[in-house]
């Protein structure tokens, strides 16, 4: 193996001021001597990352070509639609057509559409329907874009969530609403204007800022007018799915803390697993079948997929929170605070996703192995997508829908696999929670079985498996 550059992005707001839990729909008014209300939020991105340097096609990858040559399984479109029983078409007609995707991104891409054509071409997926829209105006780009970059950091997550919603809902139009910056104020800008314009049936947010690091907590203002946006998304049936983390359940302080907006009782927090099959196991299966998972934690040596040859790239999130109170979802749980993460989706580079990178120039372009749960949020996304087209209606903010799924134990054994094994602690062993039985922090109620879920959301729906 000729490179081993990974890529990660970090960055922090710095200051914290506790704040009392916060009553679901309801924010508390700034108290007199609080932390001041106008310090900025800056949204974070980690796509983690390495550089497929095989000299085969990316469609030729198989995860145990990848194990034996990478020391780490990467994934194709094929092998999620399998393991996560994700159909190709329902009711005859591509999986997601008639639904709206929007995803928001600070700075976007500026080859966003021809790595998209390039990734469908590579998997023989059908051309993407994509739409970009920027509400402050297009960002200009530096002359060079590189790994280390904070505009290349977000140009990554855009390719990672755009190609993963095209992926899992071929036939929905993917409207990308592009932020000029990760602060705060932008980032609600666009939010705002992707739910006013109704861009989306669902939104995903593959980006987060750990709510020990926003001044004032519920105090905040930024973080005021977010939860107002989501309010009123699910005022207008919009879903709205955004990462648990990537850091753990500590986000690199010596505490457990939430990211937000995942922590807003309106948004469905995506946490990380490592996804194994039986492809695995030889260098051309193509057996996509689910084999099982673990809580994703590249720091635990009980968990961490192949022995981890290249080291922690992290470990998802997953916390109570401080700002936010237990919605009546979780309440039901007999938790007192909103607790992340609510659900599951592969996300470990150790059990990488195939994604394709356009703009770093010659010698550095072509296929990336990624992972992070900012590949749980659009993966939900559109998953609740072919939810909405398989019932003929948009469900809305999917939340208290799953958790009532899951609390009978017939329909949570067909529509989730419990995720059981593993724990959130980043670094290790450090503060977080273990998996279990059930609902935990690090998995939530788990990962899909998304026939199962259309079956107990859609009954009707026909579903196709064989890619069209």
């Amino acid at each position: 193996m000729s490179s081993r550059h990974f890529t990660r992005r970090t960055l922090r707001a710095l200051t914290f001021s506790s704040a009392a839990l916060l009553a679901f729909g309801a924010l508390a008014l700034p108290a007199v001597g609080s932390a001041s209300t106008s310090n900025n939020i800056v949204y974070q991105v980690t796509p983690l990352a390495k550089p497929d340097t095989s000299s085969l096609a990316a469609s030729a990858l198989t995860p145990g070509y990848c194990v034996a040559n990478f020391g780490l399984a990467c994934y194709g479109p094929a092998a999620f639609h399998q393991a996560y029983q994700i159909p190709w078409t329902i009711n005859g007609v591509l999986a997601g057509t008639g639904q709206q995707v929007a995803i928001v991104d600070a700075f976007g891409s500026p080859t966003v559409a021809s790595d998209l054509a390039t990734y469908d071409a590579a998997f023989n997926l059908p051309s993407a329907d994509l739409h970009v829209y920027y509400p402050d105006g297009k960002p200009t780009f530096g002359p060079s874009l590189k790994h280390g970059s904070l505009q290349a950091g977000w140009a990554e997550e855009t390719s990672l969530d755009v190609q993963t919603v095209h992926d899992l809902a071929p036939g929905a139009r993917i409207n990308l609403i592009v932020a000029s910056s990760p602060n705060g104020n932008d980032i609600n800008v666009a939010t705002r204007y992707a739910i006013d314009n109704h861009l989306g049936d669902v939104l995903s947010m593959s980006f987060g800022a750990p709510e020990a690091a926003i001044a004032g907590g519920g105090n905040n203002l930024q973080l005021q007018q977010a939860h107002a946006n989501f309010a009123q998304a699910v005022a207008e049936k919009i879903g709205l799915f955004a990462s648990s983390g990537d850091s753990g359940a500590s986000n690199g302080y010596n505490y457990a803390n939430a990211l937000f907006p995942a922590s807003d009782p309106n948004v469905t927090s995506t946490g990380g697993t490592n996804l194994f099959t039986p492809s695995l196991n030889s260098l051309t299966s193509t057996d996509y079948s689910y084999a099982g998972e673990t809580t994703w934690n590249d720091g635990d040596p009980a968990t961490c997929p192949f022995g981890c040859p290249y080291g922690a790239f992290g470990a998802t999130g997953g916390a109570s929170s401080s700002v936010f109170a237990a919605p009546s979802y979780q309440s039901a749980l007999g938790l007192s605070a909103r607790a992340t993460s609510d659900v599951s989706f592969n996300a470990s580079v150790y059990t990488a996703t195939l994604i394709y990178l356009g703009f770093l120039g010659a010698g550095s372009s072509g296929f990336y192995f990624f992972g992070g749960t900012s590949e749980a949020s659009p993966a939900w996304a559109a998953i609740a997508a072919d939810l909405n087209q398989g019932h003929g209606s948009d469900l809305g903010a999917l939340n208290p829908t799953l958790y009532s799924l899951a609390a009978n134990p017939s329909t949570y054994a067909q529509d989730f696999h419990d995720v059981t094994l593993g724990n959130n602690e980043l670094p290790f062993p450090g503060p977080g929670s273990n998996a279990g039985s059930g609902y935990d922090l690090p998995t939530g109620l788990g990962s899909p079985i998304v026939s199962g879920l259309m079956s107990s959301l859609a009954p009707n729906a026909m579903l196709g498996f064989s890619q069209p």
